[in-house]
């Protein structure tokens, strides 16, 4: 029997019985929109998860900690570490491969003031030159990462949320004010308790000198990292810095000076996220702990995949009372095509061509069903993301504006192959059953 012939006699045995045809068509289709609507939700949260981390910082970044803590299975605190940051440890970093930069951070107390307005924040010091290389965000109004050369004026890259709380040190009621860097004049100075002396009235001995200061603001979401950071060159950092402790009393300039050779964080930079374990296997070795997202961001995938394969078997539950549906259609089939299989075996007509007949209808029934599926589903999952973005939020899996149900190209293409698999699957043993039909039997009836 040619190809073509067997096609046109499986599609127009297929529609002779229409209603019943129908029917198991639309339990395929049930079974193809579960597995794709219920495995598209499980990529959208693993997608939103991944989203949310970005936010928080980059998924290829490593933190080394001075001061490290230990707890036990039951989470109650153990006790208290450290671990020697130099410069002699940021060396051996960068010559770990597959590392892209290594940067000391040091965070420091600064007063930023503007008019009689002030506020107090934290500055990370990093070097300019690692901002880029760490994945920093683009900055907005076309700044860019280069540390200013000169002296008197600071250059600090911000978020806009840093500038939100500013109040009046003229008036009694707190009352805070957002600034805008891009506009008002603003000022910084250091502002570390650590870094006052006091005379024998409890008067301070140090003064704080005020530096005229130019602001990059950060183009980043208004809940990420970056929005309520602030970060300062190291090396025009240091030129401030040794200029302030040398009020210091001689005890004292001692002790601040190690902050200089001694850091309390490095940060390392992962040429990709697929290296950063591998990185720190290598630091481990190195007799130092670590940190990164992508420890976070691995336990949430793998939440993730869980998430996905329950979900795929909800549906897979309906797919498999879809194909129980195909096999009893194929067998009610048979029965009533009994003696049609008899006079083709009168004909001459070979039995493998006979069960490749009911196997192509089995499989056309699975196709049909998984395309008006698919497509189906399509519409699905833009109903769940017009409509789900807030329930989202309230699992905690993406904003109002995230996506709760996404489809991958893969996804449907594994559909329809499922589905297809599944009519070739229940319909071989009506196959097999139709092809030992005897003809003289077949014939009598």
């Amino acid at each position: 029997m040619k190809i073509s012939d067997l096609i046109k006699m499986g599609l127009r045995n297929l529609g002779r019985r229409k209603a019943r045809t129908a029917l198991t068509v639309v339990g395929i289709v049930i079974g193809t929109i579960s597995i794709v609507v219920m495995v598209s939700i499980g990529v959208g949260m693993n997608q939103s998860f991944r989203e949310q981390l970005l936010e928080f910082g980059s998924v290829t970044a490593i933190t080394m900690n001075k001061n490290q803590y230990s707890y036990d299975a039951s989470g109650n605190y153990e006790g208290e570490s450290k671990q020697k940051l130099d410069d002699k440890l940021i060396e051996k970093l960068k010559a770990i491969p597959h590392v892209k930069s290594v940067s000391p951070l040091i965070v420091m107390n600064f007063k930023l003031k503007s008019g009689s307005y002030e506020t107090n924040t934290q500055v990370n010091v990093m070097d300019a030159s690692a901002f880029a290389a760490m994945d920093f965000p683009a900055l907005k109004n076309g700044g860019d990462y280069t540390k200013s050369s000169s002296r008197a004026k600071m250059k600090v890259w911000a978020g806009s949320e840093v500038f939100s709380y500013f109040h009046n040190t003229m008036s009694q009621e707190f009352r805070p004010k957002k600034i805008d860097p891009e506009k008002a004049r603003i000022t910084m100075a250091i502002d570390d308790y650590e870094l006052q002396s006091y005379d024998d009235k409890g008067n301070p001995t140090v003064t704080s000198k005020e530096y005229s200061t130019e602001v990059e603001i950060f183009d980043a979401k208004e809940y990420s990292e970056y929005s309520w950071t602030m970060y300062m060159d190291k090396s025009q950092f240091i030129n401030i810095y040794k200029e302030h402790i040398k009020q210091l009393p001689a005890d004292k300039r001692r002790k601040a000076e190690k902050k200089l050779k001694e850091y309390d964080t490095i940060r390392i930079n992962a040429d990709s996220m697929e290296n950063v374990k591998a990185i720190q296997d290598t630091i481990k070795e190195m007799g130092y702990k670590s940190s990164s997202m992508s420890d976070m961001t691995q336990q949430l995938e793998n939440f993730s995949k869980t998430v996905q394969m329950v979900l795929g078997g909800v549906g897979a539950v309906a797919m498999l009372v879809a194909a129980i549906s195909i096999a009893n259609t194929m067998i009610m089939s048979i029965y009533e095509r009994t003696k049609e299989i008899g006079v083709m075996k009168v004909l001459g007509c070979q039995i493998s061509d006979i069960k490749r007949l009911f196997l192509f209808e089995a499989a056309m029934l699975g196709l049909i069903g998984g395309i008006i599926g698919i497509i189906l589903s399509y519409g699905a999952s833009a109903a769940l993301n017009s409509i789900g973005g807030g329930f989202g939020s309230l699992l905690g899996i993406g904003g109002e504006n995230s996506k709760l149900s996404i489809i991958p190209i893969w996804l449907p293409v594994m559909a329809a192959s499922f589905a297809m698999m599944v009519g070739v699957v229940s319909g071989y043993y009506p196959a097999s059953r139709a092809t030992k039909i005897s003809a003289i039997e077949a014939m009598k009836n």
